[in-house]
């Protein structure tokens, strides 16, 4: 099985004449990204190797062993930097990893299987779990405490409770 990877960071483009790129951190800690050193394109092939880097806004500006100029930093502008799930620390209680929800099954309240979480999205609102049904289409449920009251990782389940569906205004 391919390992899991979790989206860290996000290529801005060149920092200066020297080769140097700014990087934007999603991690809590932007200079938490030298500690991963060996960054992935979102296939798992090699992306950028971290070699020195600073804070700045929103991120770090780094030295990658595969960029020497501001032509090749601004070259990667946009490529999206993974790291594998196994190297992220463990989430705190109630907290989860969008990539630990690929994949696991979805069911009612009573415990019976309904489908499987396919996809993990958002789209500028909050998160949206898809779910694909064994048989039909496949169906967004908002990743709230409300649509998803429980949520076991470990035995790669949760309980969706879908949202009344609106025909319309009724007169």
């Amino acid at each position: 099985m391919a390992p899991r990877l979790i989206l860290v960071a996000q290529v801005g483009g060149a920092f200066g004449v020297r080769g140097e790129v700014k990087i934007t951190a999603y991690t809590a800690e932007p200079q938490t990204l030298l500690n991963y050193r060996d960054l992935k394109r979102e296939d798992g092939s090699p992306g950028l190797t971290l070699l020195t880097g600073r804070p700045a806004k929103a991120g770090l500006v780094a030295r990658a062993q595969e960029i020497t100029t501001p032509e090749q930093a601004d070259a990667m502008r946009g490529l999206m930097l993974y790291v594998d799930r196994d190297l992220m620390p463990p989430p705190d209680e109630d907290e989860f990893y969008l990539a630990d929800l690929v994949g696991i099954e979805a069911r009612d309240i009573a415990g019976a299987k309904i489908g499987k979480v396919i996809s993990v999205q958002n789209f500028g609102a909050d998160d949206l779990l898809e779910i694909k049904p064994q048989i039909g289409a496949s169906w967004w449920l908002p990743f709230t405490r409300e649509a998803a009251p429980e949520v076991n990782i470990g035995e790669r389940w949760l309980t969706v409770v879908p949202p009344n569906e609106i025909d319309g205004d009724k007169d």
